[in-house]
């Protein structure tokens, strides 16, 4: 926990508290919350189960009012959480005292880079960015988080939600809604309470920005796991569904498509339409993103004829001039840049995206390529996605050049086309 507050930079002030004293980290380590003056804004609390009731009674006499407690042991945990569990709801009404958790895995908020925040217990922090995670599973968090490093989401605010004495899913969604720098939100969930509630809560919040759900416990089996897990009874498939629907809520099936969602809404919010065009230098992957596009309910209409003509004169007799357009595989800078500039010119009203596919053969330099797509691409009206093939020896670079200019990068044709479906189940949703 200390581990990562520093390695977060938290820019405020951070105390220790172990009854043995000493150092911890470098820092010196006070004795009890006594010690503490003036009081912390929270008291993260790492404690056994048994002893944490007394470290909320201290926290109560010495002004401490804002509580994380990571450890379970509460109602998940037979008759002796339950009565704990009473206990700590009891102290809380008493003296007025506001719990995160308990029995989760800690908050991180990178959101805003000058306010960086990391109370868990996560081998990890996540890369960074415009994207939220609200998840009623710690495993499922730390996923997302190496999940943000492999794939690139850009994921900077993590919530394990635990047994939301206090603050639940609706809460923290309410909470993320308002905050400006969070531009999409992922929330992993077995249950979700007061289905009403929250409803209402989500409603508001997709209307500003996409919300992005996978509810565990599709199945009859899923759904005892789920009860065996959290206790929750989570909704049936058909609930699930009609729950997201009347909601505006973008619901998926897997933590795959969560993540690919949570990447491609960071940079297209607002969602695309089902028109897309194919951009390729290669057949095979253009006829493997036709099939995903097919199978997501996307549309290739075919290409106007003014665009057609323009591409023919710009192409060998080889290249395909068609939807999706093939460029060979000897594709430069120059024809991968005309061919971008006269699709976004002449073809814009009869597209709503377009996929771009680059594969990157031995005999042709990538890196002006990519200059050209993404100095094009940074004004670009039409969205863009891109896919990026073959060994790629400057593959992080040319990924963060893409990118700045706001287009998500891939490293495979299906996932693009399954981020590009997602997008456009954000538009029809909301």
């Amino acid at each position: 926990m200390l581990r990562n507050l520093l390695k977060a930079k938290f820019k405020g002030r951070v105390v220790p508290v172990n009854p043995k004293g000493g150092q911890l980290l470098g820092m010196p380590v006070a004795r009890s919350l006594a010690e503490v003056s003036p009081p912390c804004d929270l008291v993260v609390i790492v404690v056994r189960p048994d002893s944490i009731l007394d470290v909320v009674q201290e926290a109560a006499e010495t002004g401490h009012r804002n509580l994380l407690i990571l450890p379970g042991g509460f109602a998940e945990a037979g008759e002796d959480g339950k009565a704990r569990d009473a206990a700590l709801r009891s102290l809380c009404t008493q003296h007025g005292l506001n719990v995160a958790g308990p029995n989760c895995a800690g908050l991180i908020d990178l959101l805003d880079p000058d306010h960086p925040f990391a109370a868990t217990f996560l081998r990890d922090l996540p890369r960074g960015g415009g994207a939220a995670l609200i998840s009623q599973s710690g495993a499922i968090a730390e996923e997302a988080i190496a999940a943000s490093h492999r794939l690139g989401i850009p994921l900077g605010n993590v919530i394990s939600v635990g047994n939301a004495m206090q603050f639940g899913a609706a809460e923290y969604l309410e909470h993320l809604g308002s905050d400006e720098a969070c531009k999409v939100i992922m929330l992993y969930a077995e249950a979700l309470g007061d289905n009403g509630s929250f409803a209402r809560v989500a409603k508001r919040v997709a209307a500003r920005k996409p919300v992005v759900a996978l509810i565990g416990g599709r199945s009859d089996a899923g759904r005892a796991a789920a009860f065996r897990h959290t206790g929750s009874r989570a909704p049936s498939d058909a609930e699930a569904a009609s729950f997201c629907r009347d909601a505006g809520i973008v619901r998926v099936t897997s933590l795959r498509e969560l993540l690919l969602a949570a990447k491609a809404l960071a940079f297209h919010p607002g969602g695309i339409g089902r028109r897309v065009l194919l951009l390729s230098n290669s057949g095979g992957p253009g006829v493997l993103c036709t099939d995903r596009c097919m199978d997501e309910g996307l549309q290739l209409p075919p290409l106007p004829e003014r665009l057609a003509k323009s591409l023919r004169a710009l192409y060998p007799d080889e290249a395909v001039v068609a939807n999706p357009l093939d460029l060979l595989a000897d594709a430069r800078e120059e024809r991968f840049g005309d061919t971008l500039r006269a699709v976004v010119e002449d073809g814009r009203a009869h597209f709503d995206a377009v996929l771009m596919i680059h594969v990157v053969p031995f005999m042709v330099d990538a890196d002006p390529v990519v200059d050209r797509l993404a100095e094009l691409a940074a004004s670009a009206p039409l969205p863009l996605l891109h896919a990026m093939m073959g060994t790629l020896e400057q593959k992080d670079a040319w990924i963060r050049r893409m990118e700045s200019a706001g287009v998500p990068m891939f490293d495979n044709v299906e996932d693009m086309a399954a981020a590009a479906g997602l997008l456009a189940r954000r538009r029809d949703d909301s």
